[in-house]
């Protein structure tokens, strides 16, 4: 108890701790009915403090969260949200926790920080928009809600999990751009029905982890090369 305690820093556990103090507030007052919602939020932020830690339990915790916030999409009919997740964020936090665990830094309990080439990311924007068009259409099929913000909220989550994948401090600052989108989403999906603002909260609260998560990734890679140079 006393080592997982030590490893979180006082910000960080203030951090967390105002992530899950928001989401239960919430959930106590707009909502009071969805369990799920109120864990799959609980679980996603816990993800993110050790996903800004670069810690590999981040990627066995969005896996969890992956699956939840599927069946909590696919009750509004955000069906791009629900084969994101379920098709696309799951299986990458899979093909993520694999490689985080085979890229150690010398401190073991964080991940080895990867910059990628200028060609890597022309890739990767190539990529998403393969992907992009390709869900758009079967969003389209399938009569998604808000079908145009739920698009982009592919474009960005496909960036994300890549980066992710690939261990690149970049990863945070995509995910914080699909938490704005996710943000506008579900405020559309609030206006409809006051239960949804739990979830809207949620994402909020993941947007400021996903900033913190930028800084201390810059830090961490900051740190890792400075341990290589010393060696």
């Amino acid at each position: 108890m006393k080592k997982i305690l030590n490893y979180f820093s006082r910000g960080e556990w203030l951090l967390w701790g105002c992530s899950t103090a928001a989401v239960i507030i919430s959930f106590v007052l707009f909502d009071r009915e969805s369990w799920l919602t109120l864990a799959a939020s609980l679980v996603g932020v816990t993800s993110l403090i050790f996903a800004a830690k670069g810690h590999p339990v981040a990627q066995a915790l969005a896996i969890v969260f992956a699956v939840m916030y599927g069946v909590i999409s696919w009750q509004f009919a955000y069906y791009g949200e629900m084969i994101t997740y379920m098709c696309m964020t799951m299986p990458m936090a899979a093909f993520s926790l694999v490689s985080w665990l085979r890229n150690p830094s010398e401190n073991r309990n964080e991940v080895r920080v990867n910059r990628l080439r200028p060609g890597e990311y022309v890739f990767m924007a190539l990529l998403t928009v393969v992907v992009t068009v390709v869900f758009y259409f079967v969003l389209r099929h399938f009569n998604t809600a808000n079908l145009i913000p739920s698009t982009i909220s592919v474009a960005t989550s496909f960036a994300a999990v890549y980066l992710v994948f690939r261990r690149s401090p970049m990863y945070a600052a995509a995910y914080a751009m699909n938490d704005i989108v996710l943000l506008v989403l579900w405020t559309l999906a609030s206006m409809e029905d006051i239960h949804y603002i739990s979830v809207l909260v949620c994402f909020a609260a993941f947007l400021a982890n996903d900033l913190y998560g930028f800084v201390n990734w810059r830090r961490m890679e900051k740190r890792q090369r400075n341990a290589c140079a010393g060696n």
